[in-house]
């Protein structure tokens, strides 16, 4: 480990961490001039205060220590070096390792077919973000843009995984440990891919899709970032908090829902118009009825259903855009108002489409059918064999026979 690798670490630990250097300092006790020292490069960081750093910045030592990533290396073993919460559960670590091991099937088949190398979306090239309003607005803006950039304006999108699919990033479910939402992998082998805690409920998962898709589209230079509730304050995460927030509840399509039910419309509104008559004009005003614009709890779980997102979501976003104010969002989101929204859902029969959970098939069916075509469409053309392809068919979990049945079809159509 070269000392100027060590310092750009240690610096970047603290700055995901939203730690300053003086609270770096007195955490240490050295001074703050010894901290811009160590991570320039120009000091020497003793065994103590590495420790010391590493507990404050919520990271292992051992993350600070290890050789430097290179393309090369394995994507699984940068991954459990990332997240060694994912080898505490055996079930978890096969099942986040099968879907790597698909990923990277699909690249190797879309080689054999002679596809294009898939470039996933553009990379948006902003500065670290220092501060909650930095990550805010990032996030803000990027998501305004991916909107335009995608043709989607401001209706509410469609199947998240099929989304990011479509712009070259492998999307699956997965059993993740609780505390954990998701991953974003980034490596030669597997090209992109968007892991999503499939055990959370459906309107929770398109969150972590999005969340992690504004990763693809900030943080592609590493090869694996992990989401959790131990990172949650890191600006990195906070901005894409903001991006998938805004990508999912747009402002304009919120306001749309909003004068579709009458609501969100000034309390009044003053007119003036020209008067032929006399060359003057005429001034008027209107009024909405009292209360008639008040959002109530059925209009957020309205909103909510409409952009697929929680309650809770649809109730912050309608606070971050003012069209609530501070102690309307505060009464809305006490536990009897979110439990009348759930409620409300209930009655209408649309509750599990927000808070159902699917079976581990169906969470990984876009990836799994993205692979089974590309196999397929090998065996079609006479590029993998038979035995390859009832190997490829474990993998799928699709019974052999019956894949191997279907690509038949397909050669000899």
């Amino acid at each position: 480990m070269s000392n100027p690798e060590l310092a750009r670490r240690l610096r970047e630990a603290r700055e995901l961490a939203s730690v300053s250097q003086q609270a770096a300092a007195d955490h240490v006790g050295i001074p703050r001039t010894a901290i811009t020292q160590i991570e320039a490069g120009n000091r020497l960081v003793s065994t103590m205060e590495l420790s010391k750093l590493a507990e404050l910045y919520r990271r292992s030592i051992s993350w600070f220590l290890a050789e430097a990533q290179q393309h090369d290396d394995d994507v699984l073993v940068a991954l459990h070096r990332l997240a060694p919460g994912l080898q505490e559960d055996d079930a978890i670590r096969f099942q986040v390792d099968r879907c790597v091991s698909l990923c990277r099937e699909g690249v190797n088949l879309e080689t054999i077919l002679g596809r294009e190398e898939r470039p996933g979306p553009p990379v948006y090239q902003e500065p670290a973000p220092h501060t909650v309003w930095d990550a805010v607005r990032q996030g803000h803006k990027v998501a305004d843009q991916e909107r335009r950039r995608l043709g989607l304006g401001s209706a509410p999108l469609p199947d998240l995984a099929e989304l990011m699919v479509d712009q070259g990033i492998w999307a699956s479910g997965a059993n993740l440990p609780g505390t954990m939402s998701g991953l974003f992998l980034h490596h030669p082998s597997i090209g992109m891919a968007i892991l999503v805690n499939a055990q959370h409920p459906r309107a929770r998962r398109r969150f972590s899709y999005a969340h992690e898709y504004a990763h693809a589209l900030f943080d592609r230079d590493r090869v694996a970032n992990v989401t959790t509730t131990d990172n949650r304050a890191e600006r990195v995460e906070q901005r894409a908090n903001a991006f998938a927030s805004a990508f999912l509840l747009p402002a304009e399509g919120i306001d749309d829902e909003l004068r579709q039910l009458g609501k969100g419309q000034p309390s009044r509104g003053d007119v003036l118009v020209f008067d032929a008559a006399t060359g003057g004009s005429i001034e008027g005003q209107a009024r909405p009825a009292p209360n008639s614009q008040t959002i109530g709890f059925q209009d957020v779980a309205y909103i909510a259903h409409r952009f697929g997102v929680s309650y809770e979501a649809a109730a912050y976003r309608l606070k971050s855009l003012r069209r609530v104010s501070p102690a309307e969002s505060a009464e809305l989101l006490t536990p009897a108002m979110q439990d009348a929204g759930r409620d409300y859902l209930r009655a209408l029969e649309l509750f599990d489409d927000l808070e159902g959970t699917d079976t581990p098939q169906r969470g990984t069916r876009e990836l799994r059918s993205r692979i089974a075509h590309l196999a397929i469409e090998a065996y079609r053309r006479g590029e993998i064999s038979r035995g390859r392809l009832l190997d490829l068919s474990k993998a799928l979990d699709i019974e052999g026979r019956q894949l191997f049945d279907l690509a038949e079809v397909a050669r000899s159509a």
